[in-house]
């Protein structure tokens, strides 16, 4: 497959959910493509759909209308998260949880040292050995991409990973992902800050479920907490 082709077609996708008596449009006939080398930053305020629009993707909700098409290879292998929620495991420490990706793929001594360069990378190279319960939030985020990248997944869905950063770190946070799109890997960066958008090939705003794509030259919009 080329690098100009698209990896996964979103088309036309819509979900809606109950909540008590009212119809929440998560979603409104989304379509958009993702390709390998890209970095797409899709911002939007808290409770635009960014969120949801990584699950349909990831395959954790089915929209209900509109399909998702993965090209070549398999979404559950090739795909990898970065939730908010991090995950890292409090049993196993920083490294353990860089490398269990690795492990659990029979991965070899050159993944491993993928996983060590990582850490370094992204400055937790003296952590390395200590619990998650042992650092920052932010140190935990940065444990959690590291975990993400370290496979050189076809995809990387990242939602809000500098959502726990300083200025500086959001910063290295961003130049990680933006050499993963380097490497080859297409990542799908959802974020309320505008601090991704110069790193991005192309953006995406979203709002109350609707996705427009932003043209050279215009201006992000105003994002906010809401």
């Amino acid at each position: 497959m080329s690098d100009l082709e698209p990896i996964l077609t979103i088309e036309n996708v819509s979900k809606t959910y109950l909540r008590g008596t009212e119809n929440v449009h998560a979603l409104r006939g989304v379509s958009l493509t993702i390709r390998p080398h890209e970095l797409i930053a899709l911002v939007g305020p808290s409770g635009s759909g960014k969120s949801t629009l990584l699950n349909v993707i990831a395959g954790w909700e089915t929209p209900d209308e509109g399909e998702v098409r993965w090209q070549g290879g398999d979404r559950i292998r090739d795909v990898a998260i970065l939730p908010q929620s991090l995950g890292l495991l409090e049993d196993l420490s920083v490294r353990e949880n860089a490398e269990l990706p690795v492990r659990l793929s029979g991965g070899n001594g050159q993944l491993t040292k993928r996983a060590e360069k990582l850490l370094r990378g992204l400055g937790l190279e003296e952590l390395a050995d200590r619990g998650p319960a042992e650092i920052s939030m932010g140190e935990q985020q940065r444990a959690a991409l590291a975990r993400a990248l370290v496979l050189s997944p076809r995809l990387l869905l990242a939602d809000e990973p500098t959502g726990h950063q300083d200025a500086d770190w959001a910063r290295g946070v961003l130049r990680a992902i933006r050499f993963a799109a380097k490497e080859g890997t297409a990542c799908l960066v959802a974020t309320h800050h505008r601090e991704a958008v110069p790193f991005a090939d192309r953006v995406f705003a979203i709002r109350d479920g609707q996705v427009r794509e932003i043209v050279p030259g215009e201006e992000a919009p105003q994002l906010t907490a809401e």
